[in-house]
């Protein structure tokens, strides 16, 4: 007989095997790799400006700066500074809430960072959104009519998605449809204050960026789905005299489902890193236009906190999934608690 997976079995098995001093041994430990991961991509940072070829300080200058301004921009990036002293440094000042002062316009990157966090969230969220509403029914009809022409076309098209770099999706969009057919404008993000211009202007990197997790959720849902149909208790519904209708969604989908919610956690991450290359594309404001900028300006510190923030999401967004999926079927986790 099948676990069933949610919140109340999670209380049931908690209370039932005595998980509770595992459960939160393994929370402190996914908090503690979470820290680790953010100490690593601060130093790392640190380490990056003696690695890359080129003084900072010099580039973002050009060749007529005078010694002394070279001398000045280099202490206020702490690049005069020992690698660990510049990480502690770092570190004392994000432990306070402070990334640090762009040297070009002396304007705190906390305040860059935070008119442009927002564009790149909705972004990130609404390509997310259109993923799910788009690729899992794909995958529920695929798996529900197997072999049909509509599965197969779905899996052409799914593989099609899937291979399109990020990239080249938002390009091929913005010259069919915003240069030659002109239906939308698809550059910037419209006039301050009008949601409706911004709206219609969100829809084509949106569209972009779901579109490799498109192809990606369709197959997995329908491969999730199709195991889990295979399954001993799904012949015994089906013999109770059960339709398919109600046992593939009132039974079968629940479980199929515990797989992709956590694939969706890491889809996130990915979606914001892709992110990244659709604002250039479409010259939208956000994280990925203002790493592009500096990194074009050698602007070390807004770089540097660019980098770091988004690392920080990615990392927030797939431990609280990572948690959201232990509660959601805690045996998966099981053996990893045990060890």
């Amino acid at each position: 007989m099948a676990l069933r997976c949610g919140p109340g079995s999670f209380k049931l098995w908690l209370l039932q095997e005595g998980m509770v001093t595992k459960m939160l041994r393994y929370l402190v430990k996914r908090f503690l790799m979470t820290i680790t991961v953010l100490l690593l991509v601060i130093v790392f940072l640190a380490v990056l400006a003696h690695i890359v070829p080129g003084d900072p300080a010099r580039a973002l200058l050009g060749p007529r700066a005078s010694p002394e301004q070279i001398a000045r921009i280099r202490t206020e990036m702490d690049l005069d500074e020992p690698v660990h002293i510049q990480v502690v440094k770092f570190l004392q000042r994000v432990l306070r809430g402070d990334l640090g002062t762009d040297v070009f316009t002396r304007r705190s990157i906390n305040a860059m960072v935070a008119d442009v966090l927002p564009h790149t969230l909705i972004l990130t969220f609404t390509g997310l959104g259109l993923s799910v509403l788009m690729g899992i029914p794909l995958g529920i009809y695929s798996a529900t009519h197997p072999d049909s022409f509509i599965d197969r076309l779905t899996a052409l098209f799914s593989i099609s998605l899937i291979i399109i770099p990020t990239y080249v999706a938002g390009l091929a969009l913005l010259l069919i449809f915003a240069v030659q057919l002109k239906l939308v404008q698809s550059i910037g993000v419209g006039s301050p204050g009008n949601i409706v211009e911004y709206l219609r202007q969100l829809i084509l990197p949106a569209v972009a960026l779901a579109g490799t997790w498109v192809g990606y959720l369709a197959r997995l849902v329908r491969t999730s789905l199709l195991e889990v149909l295979n399954e001993n208790y799904i012949r015994s519904a089906r013999a109770g005299g059960l339709s398919e209708r109600m046992i593939s969604y009132k039974y079968a989908l629940k479980n199929a489902m515990v797989p992709t919610f956590a694939v969706l956690g890491m889809g996130v991450g990915r979606l914001m890193g892709g992110a990244v290359f659709i604002e250039v594309v479409f010259t939208r404001p956000g994280m990925g236009t203002l790493i592009y900028n500096a990194i074009q300006l050698r602007n070390f510190p807004v770089v540097r906190a660019g980098v770091l923030v988004v690392t920080f999401l990615f990392v927030v967004i797939n431990f609280l999934v990572d948690i959201g999926y232990t509660i959601l079927d805690p045996r998966i986790k099981l053996n990893k608690i045990e060890n």
